[in-house]
């Protein structure tokens, strides 16, 4: 049985009600992000299998994280050179990666890499694009930024679709999180598939593939999809919110994945979109 959300008013309740303690997510921690390693790369993996290899390529990964997926890009691809760009710079940080003569990186976000005169063989982006704003304008804007026989590659997770981005938004909507959020909710940018093909057709792209995939979590428990999605979704949330505040709502956030996942281990159905093109 839940607890009412109005009950729990302090960290030190939630302590005993729950006989554990409480971590208070930091924003982008790389340790939290890659907990679940294994389970981010295989989407990855899927997306670079769409490229095709061309002589001299130059290409740019768009919210590259850590660096770790562009290093594997840079040495998948010989004959190209690689950007990875992230506006986290603890992301980049943390990356074991090496620059060299065909892998570099930069902090920057994707507004602002817009703004930049170059054009490019490959735009690249795995798991990164979900959290820019109004994709509508967005990718067309990326397209244009592709050279004649270039390429984009994009995966992002199809948050409209995924049960732990409801609950979470749901939670947002309720007292006293919409008060403490100042009405502030995060609703998913991303597009149908539909939309995304009708982009790609409109500037000019061919060879158009586009795709959801589940890729599933089996969770023995409702902490193993709390950490989930702690190292991604839930960052925003969290930095609207100071410690005590943000520490109830995660474990309101938990106890909602409970009662959604009464039984466990239990499968998470995880949806991504998978999309390709080529400028002829």
């Amino acid at each position: 049985m839940g607890f009412p959300n109005t009950c729990i008013k302090t960290v030190k309740q939630f302590k005993r009600i729950f006989e554990q303690p409480i971590l208070y997510i930091m924003p982008w921690n790389p340790e939290v992000y890659n907990q679940f390693k294994d389970i981010r790369f295989q989407p990855f993996y899927d997306l670079m299998s769409l490229i095709h290899p061309a002589a001299g390529m130059k290409a740019v990964d768009l919210g590259c994280g850590t660096g770790e997926q562009t290093a594997i890009l840079a040495k998948h691809f010989e004959d190209a050179s690689f950007l990875g760009i992230d506006s986290s710079e603890a992301m980049l940080a943390a990356g074991p990666h090496s620059a060299n003569d065909r892998l570099s990186f930069k902090q920057t976000a994707t507004e602002e890499w817009l703004q930049e005169a170059q054009s490019w063989d490959l735009v690249f982006s795995n798991a990164a694009l979900q959290w820019s704003d109004e994709h509508q304008k967005l990718f067309p804007e990326i397209i244009k930024k592709i050279n004649p026989g270039g390429q984009i590659a994009v995966q992002m997770p199809y948050q409209p679709g995924n049960i732990l981005n409801q609950l979470l938004a749901e939670l947002a909507a309720t007292s006293p999180y919409r008060e403490q959020l100042q009405g502030w909710n995060r609703p998913s940018s991303v597009l149908t598939l539909d939309e995304y093909a009708a982009i790609l057709f409109e500037g000019g792209m061919e060879n158009i593939q586009l795709f959801q995939k589940v890729y599933p979590i089996i969770a023995e428990d409702g902490d193993t999809l709390f950490r989930f999605i702690s190292g991604s979704a839930l960052i925003p949330y969290l930095e609207k919110l100071d410690e005590e505040q943000g520490a109830i709502f995660q474990a309101a956030f938990k106890e909602k994945i409970v009662l959604a996942f009464p039984k466990f281990p239990a499968i998470y159905a995880f949806k991504r979109l998978l999309i390709y093109g080529r400028r002829p």
